[in-house]
C-alpha cells in the first residue's frame, strides 16, 4: 500500500498509521515531517541605516521556516565584527550570532554593508544585506606638504580626504583661483573604500607662475576643511649655476671658452688659452694652476705691502739709516737727497761716500716719494 499526498502543507505533519484487518489485525505507524527553508521576514528586519560616529546602531533581522533558522551575522567585505562591553572592553569576532546585532561607539571603519545569513539546514540558505553609513566631519590629510619640482617638467599633488556623506572636493590655489581641468592640469579622483578617497592633481609643463601654494577642499553636509601644499622651484639636474666668485675669478685669470686656439693654431686643454708657452709645452694640471694661481695672490700681497711701507717711509721725511764699514763701525746718517750726503763745497765726504757705497751694494733704491709710474713691473724689478 502506498499513500501519495501532494502540495504538502504544514498542516500535514504528523502520525500516519498503516492498518491491515486480520486477525489478529496488524498496523504500521509512520511519521510525516514538514521542513520549511528559511525565509527572512523583510518586514521585521532592520534596512539600511546612518548613525553619526560615536553613536550606537541595533540591527535586527528575522526569518521563519522549520525549523527555525538560526541568524549569522557578517561583514561583507570579510573584516571583523566589533562588539563593545562597557566602556573600555570589545571584542572581536568574524562572525556573530542572534537575530539582533547591536554596535556602539561606532567608528568609520566600521561603516559598510552586514550581512544577514538565515539557516536551518534546508536549502536553500537565504541572506539579507544591510548597510551601515557613519556620518561625520571630513577629514583631509597631505602626505607631502612641501613638494618640489624644476620649470618645465610634470609635477603631482596628492590629498587624501575621508568624508560620509559623500563630499564635494576641488583644488585652489592660495590666491583663492579655482583650479579647472585643462591642457595643463588633471584632474582625477581615485576611491578607497566607502569613505576615503584620493585626490590627484597633475601639472604639465610647470612654469615660474606655478610655484606657490595649492589648497584641496572638501565639504560635505556636515562641514568643511582643506589642505595646503607647497611648491617651490628646485634646480633642474645637471644644471650648473656659477657663483660671483666664480665669475670673478674667471675674470681675474682671463679665461679663454672652449672652440679657442692659441697662437700657433693648436687648442689647448680645457679650451683655455696659454701665451707665452713655447709650442711643445702642454698646459699644467688643474692642481699646478691652483698652486700657481695661490702662489702668483700671496707674492701680489707682499709686494703691495712693500709698496705701502716704501710710501709711508717717503712721507715720513729723512730717515736714519746705518751701515756697518769693512773696519765694523757702525755709522749713521740722514738721506737728505738721492745722490747721498755732500759736503758745502759740492764734493762728497767721507761719510757720504761710505753711505753711497752701502747704498750700491744693497742694491735698494730709497726715494722720498714713488713716482707715479710705479706699478707691480717696476715692483718687481725693485
Amino acid at each position: 500500500m502506498t499513500l501519495n499526498i501532494r502540495g504538502v502543507k504544514m498542516e500535514d505533519a504528523g502520525k500516519y498509521m498503516c492498518q491491515v484487518n486480520t486477525d489478529p489485525m496488524k498496523m504500521q505507524t509512520a511519521t510525516l515531517e514538514v521542513v520549511i527553508p528559511p525565509d527572512i521576514i523583510n518586514e521585521e528586519t532592520s534596512g539600511d541605516m546612518m548613525v553619526p560616529e560615536g553613536g550606537s546602531a541595533k540591527l535586527v533581522c528575522r526569518a521563519r521556516g522549520h525549523p527555525k533558522p538560526k541568524i549569522t551575522w557578517r561583514r561583507e567585505d570579510g573584516r571583523e565584527i566589533i562588539a563593545r562591553n562597557g566602556s573600555h572592553q570589545k571584542t572581536k569576532a568574524q562572525s556573530v550570532e542572534g537575530e539582533m546585532l547591536t554596535l556602539s561607539k561606532i567608528t568609520r571603519s566600521e561603516m559598510g554593508a552586514y550581512m544577514c545569513i538565515a539557516s536551518n539546514g534546508v536549502p536553500p540558505t537565504v541572506s539579507k544585506r544591510m548597510k551601515l553609513q557613519v556620518h561625520f566631519h571630513p577629514l583631509v590629510q597631505v602626505p607631502n606638504q612641501l613638494v618640489g619640482a624644476p620649470v618645465l617638467t610634470d609635477v603631482t599633488l596628492i590629498c587624501n580626504v575621508e568624508a560620509s556623506p559623500k563630499a564635494i572636493n576641488y583644488w585652489q590655489r592660495e590666491n583663492g583661483e579655482m583650479i579647472i581641468a585643462g591642457d595643463r592640469y588633471a584632474l582625477t579622483e581615485k576611491e578607497n573604500n566607502m569613505y576615503a578617497i584620493e585626490m590627484i592633481l597633475h601639472i604639465k609643463r610647470l612654469q615660474s607662475s606655478d610655484f606657490g601654494g595649492y589648497k584641496c577642499i572638501s565639504k560635505n553636509s556636515i562641514g568643511d576643511t582643506e589642505g595646503t601644499i607647497r611648491l617651490y622651484e628646485m634646480e633642474r639636474p645637471g644644471k650648473k649655476i656659477l657663483r660671483d666668485d666664480d665669475l670673478n675669478e674667471v675674470s681675474k685669470n682671463e679665461v679663454v671658452q672652449k672652440d679657442t686656439r692659441s697662437e700657433d693654431g693648436s687648442r689647448n686643454l680645457n679650451g683655455r688659452l696659454y701665451k707665452d708657452r713655447a709650442p711643445d709645452q702642454h698646459p699644467a694640471s688643474g692642481s699646478d694652476q691652483l698652486l700657481g694661481r695661490g702662489t702668483m695672490r700671496l707674492i701680489g700681497t707682499f709686494l703691495l705691502a712693500l709698496l705701502v711701507l716704501f710710501t709711508a717711509l717717503a712721507e715720513a721725511g729723512p730717515t736714519t739709516l746705518s751701515c756697518r764699514t769693512k773696519g765694523g763701525r757702525q755709522k749713521k746718517a740722514k738721506e737728505t737727497s738721492w745722490n747721498g750726503r755732500r759736503a758745502r763745497d759740492g764734493r762728497e765726504d767721507g761719510h757720504a761716500a761710505e753711505w753711497r757705497q752701502c747704498w750700491e751694494r744693497s742694491a735698494l733704491s730709497w726715494r722720498r716719494s714713488a713716482p707715479p709710474e710705479l706699478d707691480y713691473y717696476s715692483l718687481i724689478q725693485l
